[in-house]
This record gives C-alpha cells, structure tokens and sequence, in this order.
C-alpha cells in the first residue's frame, strides 16, 4: 500500500491513526495528527519512519529534529511524542514483540 492510499483511507475515518496491516506481532498503521500529537506511551517496541513533514521528536529525555525518510525508535513504555511538525507530517508506525518489548 502506498502512503498516498493509506493517507485517504485514514482521512475518510477522520483519526490520526489508523491500522493497516498485521502479520503476527507486527501491527502497522499509518500516523498524521492534526496540529498536536497526544499520544502516550505504548506497552510495544514501536518503529516509525517518517513519510513526509519535519519537526522536533521527543522521546524521553531526547528532542531530536526529524525529517523525510527518517527511522525513529521507541522502546515499550518510554514516553514519546512529535512537536512543531509541519502540516504535512505523516509516518508509518509500527509495533512490534511482546509487551512491555523485546529484551536488548
């Protein structure tokens, strides 16, 4: 699936995110918030890589920039969230292992 397919089916269900593929443990989704991202910490290793859009990632105590193509990881259970990203922000996120994550 294209990003540019994903990114209509997740506007037609009006939500920031929205799953669209799942294979045993790994779930994807496709990400855009509007405007501020609200989202809390996961009980899953995530994974994004960023489509489109730049800004600041925060994950925590780290506030790095981001930009097109770039791979994000979070451990389970690390507070995270994207700040002063442009309008065009959108990722593919994905989840992946056991809860409370894999073992480094």
């Amino acid at each position: 699936m294209t990003p540019a397919v994903a990114l209509a089916v997740l506007d037609q269900a009006r939500k920031s995110s929205l799953g669209m593929f799942k294979h045993g443990s790994l779930e994807v989704e496709i990400f855009q918030p509007a405007g501020i991202d609200t989202q809390t910490p996961h009980r899953r290793d995530e994974l994004c890589v960023v489509i489109s859009g730049k800004g600041y990632f925060v994950c925590g105590d780290t506030r790095q920039p981001f930009g097109p193509g770039e791979v994000l990881f979070v451990p389970a259970g690390t507070p995270h969230h994207f700040e002063d990203f442009s309008r065009d922000f959108s990722a593919w996120v994905m989840f992946y292992g056991p809860q409370g994550g894999e073992a480094a």
